[in-house]
């Protein structure tokens, strides 16, 4: 098996909802960020899929620290 095939098969994937829920936004902004190239996702029939290490690797790299 190829690295990348590994690495997605050892994934958690989460729903459009679950990053929403996750981030504390709404699902049109997670469908945005898709939309835009921000967030990484992976299409499945007509529904997205989001990688949990990608929903990490975005919030860490847009963290800023307050005060």
């Amino acid at each position: 098996m190829s690295v990348v095939s590994q690495s997605f098969a050892e994934a958690r994937f989460l729903t459009v909802q679950e990053v929403a829920d996750l981030m504390r936004v709404s699902s049109m902004t997670v469908y945005r960020l898709i939309k835009a190239n921000d967030l990484p996702a992976v299409r499945v029939g007509r529904s997205f899929r989001v990688r949990d290490v990608d929903v990490n690797s975005y919030l860490a790299s847009r963290y800023t620290q307050a005060g």
